[in-house]
């Protein structure tokens, strides 16, 4: 008998769901001072990157690529960081974070910085329709 999915919940409650991608979960963190995406393969037991199999290892980097591109794109992002930690939140997934010269981290990573700022409603709607208008169409590519 194999475990269902779940997400682990201090990723559920540190995001808001963007879209599905073809392995992953798009979450975007409750940060507003980052366009900071997180992808979270759906297959329940996975905690490192060689958990997954080679195809889905080669499905979550273009996952990941799709994400990045999308975020230079929109926000105009000189860089982007495409992290896996995993020490706090044991649960594999894949941080995407775009980032910017004036940026309260830069060039440090973004972890421990300040305090995280919660977007608005107005302004998590905005970057919620962005980001699924973005990376929707960009997943039916791969």
């Amino acid at each position: 008998m194999t475990t269902p999915f779940s997400l682990h919940p201090q990723l559920a409650a540190d995001t808001v769901s963007v879209t599905e991608g073809p392995l992953s979960h798009v979450l975007l963190i409750k940060d507003a001072r980052y366009p900071w995406l997180v992808l979270v393969p759906r297959r329940a037991g996975l905690v490192d990157y060689d958990d997954l199999s080679v195809s889905e290892r080669t499905l979550l980097g273009a996952e990941c690529a799709i994400t990045s591109a999308s975020l230079k794109k929109l926000f105009a992002a000189p860089k982007t960081n495409v992290a896996m930690l995993g020490n706090m939140v044991p649960q594999l997934h894949c941080h995407v974070i775009a980032r910017f010269r004036d940026d309260a981290a830069w060039p440090g990573p973004v972890w421990g910085v300040g305090t995280a700022r919660p977007y608005d409603d107005a302004e998590m709607e905005t970057r919620l329709v962005a980001l699924r208008a973005e990376l929707i169409p960009a997943f039916t590519t791969v």
